[in-house]
């Protein structure tokens, strides 16, 4: 009995370093709890079953929080499958096209990935973004007025929705904070939902580039169904589940990496 207390004091103990920084690695963990590598693996994999925290690789973030986050916090959180995700996305862009991106970790992971395509007319909802991409030759990029997230330059607010509404692209590229069981895409701020609706709206091909990790996961406000989407650009460890959504809804399933 001594030793499963010992356990939960310790996961609880995780559970508030995660809560003080966002995120934290497995070496500096067993150091500071004087124990292995290992024993904190199986702790943040105890965390990870009942979805309170999420793993990357060499450690974990909170669920739920990485939105509260800084943006290069929820930046390093499956760095490895977000650039492979934007990697497979940025090739199902074609030359000469119109193409709305949102803001997002793993959207600004393709858009880096446009930096030799041609004749792209972007808009996005992101100054981050925007600029992360305005030095690439063959890309025109615009951006919508409105207020400007301090955490991670997100354009929000009926300014940008309203901008975003006079077109109609070829392709979106979306994030999602959440994807659930029912197949309902969540997210953090109900602001920034409003500007993806938006985005869903108007354009004639929707990609959602997620890592499988926001499967199952919870945010408060919902931008729109699974249905919605044409295409879902996800890791190869995207859970079985996650792929009968697709098969159920008619999306393609594209595993990157």
């Amino acid at each position: 009995m001594k030793a499963g207390r010992n356990t939960l004091a310790r996961q609880m103990a995780i559970l508030e370093v995660l809560q003080k920084d966002g995120r934290a690695l497995v070496d500096d963990l067993a150091a500071r709890f004087e124990t292995t590598p290992q024993t904190i693996r199986k702790d943040l994999s105890a965390l990870a079953e009942v979805n309170q925290i999420s793993r990357f690789h060499g450690g974990a973030a909170l669920v739920g929080g990485t939105e509260y986050t800084g943006y290069s916090v929820r930046e390093e959180i499956a760095r490895d499958e977000k650039e492979a995700i934007g990697r497979s996305v940025a090739g199902l862009i074609p030359n000469n096209s119109s193409v709305i991106i949102n803001s997002g970790t793993t959207t600004v992971a393709a858009a880096r990935h446009l930096q030799h395509h041609l004749g792209l007319k972007i808009v996005t909802d992101s100054v981050f973004l925007a600029n992360e991409i305005r030095g690439f030759v063959g890309l025109e990029v615009m951006v919508p007025g409105g207020l400007v997230r301090r955490t991670d330059g997100a354009i929000l607010g009926e300014a940008a929705v309203d901008f975003i509404r006079q077109f109609r692209v070829d392709t979106a590229v979306i994030g999602a904070a959440a994807i659930a069981p029912d197949g309902a895409l969540l997210d953090f701020d109900l602001r920034e939902a409003s500007v993806a609706r938006a985005i869903i709206e108007n354009a004639r091909t929707i990609v959602l580039a997620a890592d499988s990790s926001k499967f199952g996961r919870a945010a408060p406000v919902c931008i729109g169904w699974i249905a919605q989407i044409d295409v879902l650009v996800t890791d190869r460890a995207c859970p079985r589940a996650l792929k009968d959504l697709c098969a159920e809804n008619g999306v393609r399933l594209v595993l990157a990496g």
